[in-house]
């Protein structure tokens, strides 16, 4: 504001001294200068116009945030269980606090810039909101939610609706576009102009979302409703070049086609419906089954095997510290065989543990088949730490109840491994033993014969662990654990054990387990006499 007030002084000053020195001996000249005094005093009430605009909507901009952060901070966890308020803050903080922040520099404001210059060293990144982006999609396909319903915020277990603007579902539709992801860039253009045909204000053109749209649909194959949409665009943009240039373009293509069906008597392409367009069929060859399964369709659970499952008190042959206190132990499924124990954890521990976890968490990694290196993958999206047994009393605790209820030794078992899933957190079907050639790693302690899961949050929607060989779907009970051996007596793995972790639809969802490894189980789980028992 100084440097401004000294620049309106300083061309005050010159016209001042010109005057002086040329103006006044000419009154035609000096007229000029009631004219210029106008101008200046124009251009000071549109610069004092232009910074009540701006405070009214950093003000409102304030007040927003203010009352969204009260909501966020008094239960964020829950808060962050909405995929759209988790894509929503990733956006804000990446792109909509970067707009201010330009809107604010215009003119001095060093306290705040400073503080946000601080601060944004530890805002989310381009990847991270593109990111989450692809997380809404995921859900979307997993769970069969139309691009409307996510919109409005219509999802299963969600307390409060939040809706996505035009920009937000115009934003979405980019991120699939820069992906080559044509098919969601469709849904999300059509819900882009679904929206402004509703009348909801927003700062993106139909013409934008249009020019998407067409192209997306042409390489989706679909030339007639292309060109249809081709046209829609150059009504709304008559200015739009590359419009025109499609135009002749999808003309010929289509006219081309037209003539090749006549002399094969075909039919003539008809543009397809919105919302037919198939889902490109992805790298997971079960796919449909695992998908359907953290749906909760496919699972078979017949009445034969539910009649084979049983509850019961397990103290695993009287162990002394399960004698007097034994364990729930819950049959989830028969063969291969999955128990659930109940209360197995307390609150206590599954906040102490949560707690030590936190600070460390990492990106959760693969062991790349190729190089044996541990890396990052887009199908396992969640973050994790390890716990040392002797770092705290309860990790000790824990572990320690983990040899009672198995019976095994978990001298050799791998470190307690704490995950948490964030917005459409997921780890894709696999296995948890080393299949051959095997891991060098394993030579000392052998390969993974068993899976201890703990469950250290109930999940509102979605979360599943899923097994698509067998349809099976066993679904987070906060306190509980599930139980299940890799491979069988003979250490050959058991196939049937390829199992995912549904994406996260509604909620957190946080886990601990441990992989207990074949050395050291000798006597305890003895060989069998054939390779599959």
């Amino acid at each position: 504001m100084r440097y401004a007030t000294l620049s309106f002084l300083w061309i005050n000053w010159c016209y001042v001294w010109q005057a002086k020195a040329e103006f006044f001996t000419s009154i035609g000249q000096m007229t000029d200068l009631i004219f210029t005094e106008k101008d200046l005093v124009k251009s000071l009430k549109e610069y004092i116009t232009a910074e009540e605009t701006k405070l009214t909507a950093i003000k409102s901009w304030a007040e927003k945030l203010d009352e969204l952060t009260h909501t966020s901070t008094s239960d964020p966890e829950a808060y962050l269980g909405h995929p759209v308020n988790a894509y929503k803050l990733m956006k804000r903080l990446n792109t909509e606090w970067v707009k201010l922040e330009s809107l604010v520099l215009q003119h001095t404001s060093d306290g705040f810039i400073a503080n946000l210059s601080i601060q944004r060293q530890h805002f989310p990144t381009d990847e991270d909101e593109s990111g989450a982006a692809k997380a809404l999609m995921r859900l979307q396909d997993t769970y069969k939610l139309d691009s409307d319903s996510i919109s409005k915020g219509r999802l299963p277990g969600v307390q409060h609706l939040v809706s996505l603007t035009v920009e937000d579902c115009f934003e979405l539709g980019k991120v699939a576009y820069n992906d080559g992801d044509y098919y969601h860039t469709i849904l999300w253009m059509e819900q882009t102009l679904k929206q402004m045909e509703e009348g909801e204000p927003g700062a993106v053109t139909k013409a934008e979302a249009l020019d998407y749209l067409s192209y997306s649909v042409y390489q989706m194959g679909d030339l007639a409703r292309a060109l249809e949409l081709t046209k829609q665009l150059i009504a709304a943009d008559p200015t739009h070049l590359r419009a025109k240039s499609n135009l002749h373009y999808f003309t010929n293509l289509l006219r081309d086609e037209e003539q090749a069906n006549q002399r094969t008597d075909e039919e003539p392409s008809e543009p397809l419906a919105t919302g037919t367009y198939a889902r490109p069929k992805g790298y997971l060859p079960e796919r449909d089954a695992y998908e359907g399964l953290c749906r909760g369709e496919g699972i078979k659970m017949t009445a034969r095997r539910q009649k084979r499952l049983f509850c019961r008190y397990h103290n695993n042959n009287n162990h002394p510290r399960l004698l007097f206190a034994p364990i729930k132990e819950e049959d989830e499924w028969d063969s291969p065989h999955i128990v659930r124990y109940h209360e197995v954890l307390s609150d206590a521990e599954i906040e102490r543990i949560k707690e030590l976890a936190k600070p460390r968490l990492a990106r959760a990694t693969v062991r790349d088949p190729k190089t044996g290196i541990l890396t990052v993958a887009h199908y396992r999206v969640s973050k994790s730490a390890w716990l040392d047994d002797d770092e705290d009393p309860v990790v000790h605790r824990v572990n320690q109840r983990i040899a009672d209820v198995t019976g095994l030794d978990v001298e050799t078992a791998e470190l307690l491994q704490v995950a948490n899933y964030g917005v459409g957190g997921q780890y894709e079907p696999h296995f948890d033993f080393s299949r051959r050639p095997f891991d060098r790693n394993l030579a000392t302690e052998g390969n993974r014969l068993a899976t201890y899961l703990n469950y250290m949050s109930d999940v509102p929607a979605g979360g599943a662990t899923v097994f698509p060989d067998f349809g099976a779907a066993i679904y987070p009970k906060k306190g509980t654990a599930i139980f299940w051996y890799n491979l069988f007596r003979s250490g050959e793995g058991d196939y049937r054990t390829r199992h995912a972790a549904c994406p996260v639809l509604v909620g957190s969802k946080w886990v601990s387990n441990k992989w207990i490894h074949e050395r050291g189980q000798e006597f305890k789980r003895p060989c069998g006499l054939t390779e599959v028992e």
